[in-house]
């Protein structure tokens, strides 16, 4: 029965694989896909919504993080999971967090998708400058978090604000290469809580990468793959190490008409899987940097 369901699973990749290079790097039809104001006033719309929530939680019981928000079973599971080392993780959607007040489903938005993940990652015996340290740390991001980034530079530097310039890299079935701008603000809460907050500014596709034909895509006609991102991080330091919460908003493209049913859970993995490798990355590289540290004092 496993060595059935396998060549399923391959049966069906490879089916995907081949609908996927037709829709989006085969001269179809689809091939490049202009974004809509109309899409991004939906995506603004479901920011400020979010941003009003992300606003009150800090003083609402004395909650900061996510995890501490979770019924008491769903919590005991998620912190014995982050004392594994593993990344404890959950979709979000604003219309059922607002408890159904919103008048339809605020997921929904016309020419794209928006996924709304969020994660947290506890580093034993991590301080939150050294968490601090490594994430400020911008023009070694693609040392620390290759193959996802590329290359990563700051532009710009003005005590708790950034800004930055990444080049992303992805691939689910095909690849794709992204130029990024993204603004950054940090605020130091207290010496043990911090958040940040990031939104991206630019993002162009690249075309032939690496190649001497290069180029870049004009900003919203491309082939989706990423419109929008904001991140809303939160840092604490407690229980002898420090919690690492990140929760990623971003637009994509829709799924062509017809085959969501086949590639829906594909193109919506991948935001799941990308938040899931930073912040595993995070912790991992933060001990890194830890052991090196101490290494070098003996």
């Amino acid at each position: 029965m496993r060595h059935v369901t396998q060549k399923t699973d391959s049966r069906l990749a490879r089916c995907v694989a081949t609908i996927l290079i037709f829709c989006c790097a085969g001269g179809a039809p689809v091939q490049a896909e202009d974004l809509q104001p109309k899409t991004v006033e939906a995506f603004d719309s479901y920011v400020h919504l979010a941003e009003a929530r992300i606003d009150a939680e800090p003083t609402s019981g004395g909650s900061f993080l996510w995890i501490e928000r979770l019924p008491a079973q769903r919590r005991a599971k998620a912190e014995a999971q982050l004392r594994a080392g593993e990344v404890v993780i959950e979709r979000l959607d604003e219309s059922i967090a607002n408890g159904g007040e919103i008048p339809g489903n605020a997921i929904d938005v016309p020419g794209g998708m928006i996924h709304d993940w969020i994660g947290t990652v506890f580093i034993p015996g991590g301080t939150l400058t050294q968490t601090l340290a490594l994430e400020e740390d911008y023009d070694h991001h693609q040392d620390y978090f290759h193959p996802d980034v590329m290359r990563s530079k700051i532009l710009w530097h003005d005590g708790n604000d950034f800004t930055i310039e990444m080049r992303l890299y992805k691939k689910k079935v095909v690849s794709a290469v992204l130029e990024t701008q993204h603004e950054v603000r940090y605020n130091l809460m207290d010496a043990t809580h911090a958040w940040s907050r990031s939104w991206t500014t630019n993002i162009q596709e690249v075309g032939n990468p690496g190649e001497a034909k290069e180029k870049l895509d004009p900003a919203g006609h491309d082939r989706g793959f990423l419109w929008r991102m904001n991140t809303y991080w939160r840092f604490e330091e407690k229980d002898g190490g420090t919690y690492v919460e990140c929760r990623a908003i971003s637009l994509t493209r829709d799924i062509p008409t017809g085959l969501g049913w086949l590639v829906g859970s594909y193109v919506s993995s991948i935001p799941r899987e990308s938040l899931t490798f930073t912040l595993a990355t995070t912790r991992g590289a933060v001990l890194k940097r830890m052991g090196s540290s101490a290494h070098a004092q003996k």
